[in-house]
């Protein structure tokens, strides 16, 4: 799979200061928080976008895929984040690929949000900035740890795109078409970072990455 225009620059890092790593992330950031993206795959959505939407169906939805914008915002924070700590080549690349993927799911969003007349957080500068902070965390804390972060965080959003598909507009096929693929992705890597060695949290560790999670969507869903 190609990196999109978007996408933030990969690199294998062993011919870069600290201050080039400094650079590519913040390089990094903006592109994701300010860019338009394009997706290296089509949209999983139908041609037929089902029946017409209302108004309060419109919003209703368009609140969820803020929700689900913000997620891949944060992903990219992770991803950026944890390529940047690990001394692993090629766990590097696992995290660099994982990323790209999570473009697609960046570019559909924002799509998606353009066509129900929403818009994005206003707050997704700050979103970024925390989700880079927990992957350096996890990055720092060993590779097995970093793995199973990325197992326990694409756990939890495969449930939380799973509720969404429930709560959803029925009539709104496209935007359900955009969830199922993404939730298929997020579950896929999950397995790609047990494969590779990731640990189980501890359940107190597991917990509060739900409640960290629960209090951003529960804000971004409006703003």
């Amino acid at each position: 799979m190609t990196a999109s225009p978007s996408s933030p620059p990969i690199s294998n890092g062993r011919d870069h200061s600290p201050v080039d790593h400094l650079l590519i992330a913040l390089d990094s950031a903006l592109r994701t928080v300010f860019a338009e993206h394009s997706a290296a795959r089509p949209s999983p959505q139908p041609v037929d976008d089902g029946s017409p939407l209302t108004a309060p169906e419109k919003r209703h939805a368009a609140a969820l895929m803020r929700v689900n914008h913000v997620g891949e915002v944060c992903a990219q924070a992770l991803y950026a984040a944890q390529a940047l700590g690990t001394h692993n080549p090629a766990l590097k690349d696992q995290f660099e690929a994982a990323a790209r993927e999570e473009t697609d799911h960046l570019a559909w969003t924002e799509q998606r949000l353009r066509d129900l007349n929403g818009r994005p957080s206003v707050l997704n500068p700050l979103w970024y900035a925390g989700a880079f902070g927990l992957g350096l965390l996890a990055a720092r804390a060993g590779d097995q740890v970093s793995l199973g972060f990325v197992m326990e965080t694409e756990r939890q959003v495969a449930e939380h795109l799973h509720g969404h598909m429930e709560r959803l507009p029925p009539g709104d096929q496209a935007s359900r078409a955009i969830v199922a693929q993404m939730r298929d992705d997020e579950a896929q890597h999950a397995q790609m970072a047990q494969q590779a060695g990731g640990v189980e949290l501890p359940a107190p560790v597991r917990g509060l990455m739900r409640l960290a999670a629960k209090v951003m969507t529960t804000t971004a869903h409006y703003l």
